[in-house]
């Protein structure tokens, strides 16, 4: 089960996907569907059979975003957090062959198309909760345990 967790400007960037393919997007390919269908034959118009799988397609993917938009949690940054790996924290880890990853921990809905980052939800991010600077954690990988360390906690600074 999906985390409800997200961060403030992955909320807003949803809030933004939901806002554009209502009132753009939708209207746009509603158009050409009304277009097409008044050409005739609509078995034969590709026109008509592309724009209305495209509908279908936005119809999903707007529900489905009302849906989730109402389940997520926004998390801000919280002093007390500060020196330890919550989410929302970017860190910095190393393993023993001083290999460096960077990434910023955030909710699943956040990760895609995105680099550095991770889901709350992914065996990484659960290993390295409330670690601190210099604390070891192990990871349990397809290919056996791996021990990181952490190098460096960072926290995005919060919007004005």
């Amino acid at each position: 089960m999906k985390t409800n967790l997200i961060t403030r400007p992955g909320y807003i960037k949803l809030q933004q996907e939901l806002d554009t393919l209502w009132r753009e997007t939708r209207p746009e390919i509603t158009k050409k569907v009304t277009w097409a269908a008044s050409l005739g034959d609509r078995s034969e118009n590709a026109d008509y059979k592309e724009n209305k799988r495209l509908l279908r397609q936005i119809d999903r993917r707007v529900r489905y975003l009302r849906k989730r938009l109402e389940e997520l949690k926004v998390v801000d940054y919280a002093p007390e957090q500060e020196g330890k790996v919550f989410f929302g924290a970017r860190v910095e880890i190393e393993n023993e062959q001083q290999e460096t990853l960077t990434f910023q921990i955030v909710g699943p809905d956040e990760i895609y198309g995105e680099k550095n980052v991770i889901s709350i939800d992914s065996p990484m991010a659960r290993a390295i909760l409330k670690k601190q600077v210099d604390d070891e954690f192990e990871v349990n990988t397809p290919t056996g345990k791996k021990l990181w360390f952490v190098n460096t906690i960072q926290y995005p600074a919060k919007p004005q």
